[in-house]
């Protein structure tokens, strides 16, 4: 048996940890959210607890309202109020109260929250790619609990069969390179009259990016009218394209650059007509100045990019590269924290959980930081899953102790995190496949409308 790697006492690592501590505390400083929507002066779920609830039961997302309140009496965390009954330990085990807190928060508190931990994040962090900032988009779905204002508002897929009855919410999140922070996402319906496609979510997270960003996207964003919002928004692109949108593109390119396995053209890019149709808002004169890539891969199979950048190809071939971490990024917020199976029965408490496991998803990252940075390895490289449960099993509950009770605690929880690296493993040597599970002619089909109980 392994013994397990401590991090030995040492006056100059003490004050790294306070810093940490100091740094930890300004990404959770919950108590700000109190100034912004005060409570009753005898409330004992204010503001701040409320949400380091919401977070802890994101952290913990098989965690019922029940277990919440039960953690927050036995932690009982620096943030909540002087309060007789706290002190005297009387405070009521029910939920009602709790869950009546959870309703009356403003989503608009959570939303500064998710701001305000991502922002934080970001501006510790180095930046990615020549002094810039380099941010990763992509989307995916999630389904919610079959409740009648969540399917009103994100419809069920439906086929031949008829409509399913699990909502179906798309998601557009940007992931910075260099910190991991996740931005607040946006959502929109991925079926019904209402549906938008992820093209047209991008506005919120475009905003959310400091001026002179880099914005790193798929083939499925590499189309005019979002690479004019990009540069309209005082940023950078860097897309992939569809063969067929290269082909179409380098016939009006110039070539400029030609090596054994790339090539490098440059283009003066307009809407076709069909986006023109799409996207009647597009000025009459617009266009864009961009630079066409055709790079060999090692599979052999060729990748386009277009860019407004001037970097060489090599440069750009290797950002590029890295854009598949938002993958992972993605699944881990997905699968770890589990937002596939969020229980919220409005929109506005789905909106308030999701927000609140972007804030528990971008805590882990920076604690993933931390632990990668002792043992001299890119954070990457630390399994995201075995930090989360390091993180939320001894950090959780003492995020409001004091900084010499954190640093003793922190270090703790660092020397378990040091030992949560991925292995290593040889590439996949085997073709990215889905394999369908037996069909069935009754999966969409819908649900009859309960009767009214009211009704003779």
């Amino acid at each position: 048996m392994c013994a397990r790697r401590t991090i030995p006492a040492d006056p100059q690592l003490d004050q790294e940890f306070d810093k940490a501590f100091e740094q930890i505390q300004e990404l959770v400083d919950l108590s700000q959210a109190d100034e912004l929507y005060p409570t009753r002066t005898n409330a004992v779920y204010t503001t701040s607890v409320v949400l380091w609830m919401l977070v802890y039961q994101r952290m913990n997302p098989d965690a019922s309202l029940e277990a919440a309140v039960k953690k927050l009496l036995d932690s009982k965390p620096e943030l909540l109020p002087d309060n007789k009954r706290v002190s005297e330990g009387t405070l009521s085990l029910n939920t009602g109260a709790y869950s009546r807190a959870r309703t009356r928060l403003p989503c608009s508190v959570a939303e500064w929250l998710a701001r305000e931990v991502s922002q934080s994040m970001i501006e510790a962090s180095p930046a990615s790619f020549q002094d810039r900032r380099v941010f990763m988009i992509d989307g995916t779905t999630i389904t919610l609990p079959p409740e009648e204002e969540l399917q009103e508002q994100y419809p069920p897929a439906s086929n031949q069969y008829g409509e399913g009855v699990w909502p179906v919410a798309l998601l557009v999140v940007a992931h910075e390179l260099s910190s991991g922070a996740a931005l607040v996402p946006e959502v929109g319906a991925m079926y019904g009259p209402e549906a938008v496609s992820e093209t047209t979510l991008i506005d919120n997270c475009l905003t959310q990016m400091p001026p002179d960003s880099i914005v790193m996207a798929d083939a499925g964003y590499g189309i005019f009218s979002v690479a004019h919002k990009v540069q309209q928004a005082d940023l950078s692109f860097l897309f992939r394209l569809s063969k067929q949108r290269f082909d179409r593109l380098r016939k009006i390119a110039t070539l400029v650059k030609e090596g054994t396995d790339r090539k490098t053209w440059s283009c003066q890019w307009q809407p076709s007509p069909s986006e023109r149709k799409k996207h009647p808002d597009l000025p009459a004169d617009a266009v864009l100045s961009v630079q066409l890539h055709e790079i060999e891969t090692n599979e052999g199979k060729p990748l386009y990019l277009v860019t407004s950048l001037d970097e060489s190809v090599e440069l750009l071939s290797d950002l590029y590269a890295r854009r598949t971490d938002v993958e992972t990024d993605i699944r881990n917020i997905k699968v770890v924290l589990d937002t596939e199976n969020i229980r919220a029965r409005s929109v506005e408490m789905f909106h308030k959980e999701l927000l609140t496991s972007m804030v528990a998803y971008n805590l882990v990252v920076q604690f993933r930081r931390q632990a990668a940075d002792l043992i001299k390895e890119p954070p990457r490289r630390m399994s995201f899953k075995r930090i989360w449960t390091t993180f939320r099993t001894f950090l959780m509950s003492s995020m409001y102790t004091t900084a010499a009770d954190w640093r003793e605690r922190f270090r703790f929880a660092l020397g378990i995190a040091m030992q949560d690296k991925l292995p290593n493993r040889p590439g996949r040597k085997y073709p990215r496949e889905a394999y369908r599970r037996r069909p069935k002619s009754t999966h969409f089909k819908k649900r009859e409308k309960r009767a009214d109980s009211t009704e003779e």
